[in-house]
């Protein structure tokens, strides 16, 4: 992992944490980082930064996992 500098607003300077975690939450969205990758990046368990994806409305499954699921789903219910 190599260390990036980037310039935030004083009103974020005490929100490091949060602002991490949103950052890799939505690289990870976008494809950039594996979910191991962005847990790395806030120094998080994938399962603990499963969590967060949560809370910035990130899926943490991608289309194709979620419409296997479905399929999953109205397979046992028929």
């Amino acid at each position: 992992m190599t260390t990036m500098t980037i310039q935030v607003p004083e009103a974020l300077e005490k929100e490091h944490e949060e602002t991490t975690r949103f950052i890799a939450a939505k690289l990870y969205e976008a494809g950039k980082l594996t979910l191991g990758q962005a847990a790395e990046m806030c120094h998080m368990k994938k399962w603990d930064f499963a969590e967060i994806l949560i809370k910035y409305d990130v899926h943490y499954l991608d289309e194709s996992a979620a419409e296997d699921l479905e399929m999953f789903r109205n397979a046992r219910i028929g």
